[in-house]
């Protein structure tokens, strides 16, 4: 993993210049996009269609590699609509297609190419047939979906429950669980006694976990020089 040799202020420069794009380009694509979202290298997250809306605090993380793509279409007269929750995380590769309705509740968490859609996107019979069947798929508050997890039209999760890395799920996650496997099954019973803290709660003071980030980048910074970060670039070395 390459060391970020930018100098403090060229970093502070970048992350202004993603909330921009973010704001300017992104922004108008959404039905709806609630405010202080985060994403990062937004040029790289793909809107098609809509309805789309995206609730406060939403963090999204996309690369080259593996774009975030959130996709409606629909040949179902008034269908398709994505709606995703307050304090949502979306991780690089994510992909939500959506031919009816997909609902996600807040807290939840997506990781590396999770991929959630509501139909099968042809008939079975007839391959001509372009959304085939489709059937809203309901996401519960605070669920988190592990890498490469699917999950598919018709299904309900509950809340706090847990999606493990690859699992297929195919049929309906009660809440409080872990489910892993294909097709997925109950793996683990959560405790519903045990506090739980969520993404909301990590926010619930904004301002200070800003604070606290931007301490942490000049600590970390405080030593980088213009110098250095070009030097890094033309002829990095051991520790670059």
């Amino acid at each position: 993993m390459r060391r970020d040799s930018r100098p403090y202020i060229l970093k502070r420069l970048d992350l202004g210049f993603q909330a921009w794009y973010t704001n300017h380009f992104l922004r108008p694509q959404f039905e709806h996009l609630g405010h202080s979202p985060w994403f990062m290298k937004p040029w790289h997250i793909k809107i098609f269609g809509g309805p789309i809306s995206v609730g406060n605090y939403a963090h999204v993380i996309a690369t080259p590699d593996k774009k975030v793509r959130l996709t409606v279409w629909s040949n179902l007269e008034g269908e398709g609509k994505i709606e995703i929750g307050n304090f949502c995380l979306i991780c690089p590769g994510v992909r939500i297609s959506s031919a009816r309705h997909i609902k996600i509740g807040d807290n939840c968490m997506f990781a590396n190419e999770a991929f959630i859609t509501d139909a099968d996107w042809h008939g079975i019979y007839d391959r001509s047939q372009s959304v085939g069947n489709a059937e809203p798929v309901i996401i519960g508050n605070n669920v988190w979906v592990g890498d490469r997890a699917m999950i598919f039209k018709g299904v309900t999760i509950g809340n706090n429950s847990i999606i493990g890395a690859g699992a297929v799920v195919l049929k309906d996650v009660p809440p409080n669980v872990c489910v892993g496997g294909n097709p997925a099954q109950v793996v683990k019973i959560l405790d519903p006694s045990q506090p739980m803290k969520t993404r909301e709660d990590w926010y619930s003071d904004y301002e200070k976990l800003v604070a606290e980030f931007d301490q942490l980048d000049r600590e970390k910074m405080k030593n980088n020089t213009w110098l250095g970060w070009l030097r890094s670039l033309v002829a990095p070395g051991k520790g670059d």
